[in-house]
């Protein structure tokens, strides 16, 4: 049974989801800009280091509840 995590979307193509697939967790990031990537992790603190380097605290000055959200949303899968 594949579950699947949406960590945000703002359309069909500026999306990231992150499907648990037996022991792998795989994050697909579609967007406009670069089309679609594809990662695959095998442990959620791969997952969290991958986010917090994909998403720096510092790249969201002034918008620290949405920093908050994104990480939250990565936790909970």
């Amino acid at each position: 049974m594949i579950k699947k995590h949406e960590i945000y979307k703002t359309d069909k193509w500026n999306m990231m989801t992150v499907e648990v697939q037996g022991k792998y967790l795989v994050l697909r990031e579609i967007s406009e800009e670069w089309g679609e990537e594809c990662h695959t992790f095998l442990s959620r603190p791969a997952l969290m280091h991958w986010a917090e380097r994909r998403f720096p605290k510092a790249d969201f000055e002034n918008r620290e509840d949405e920093w908050r959200q994104l990480m939250a949303a990565f936790k909970g899968v």
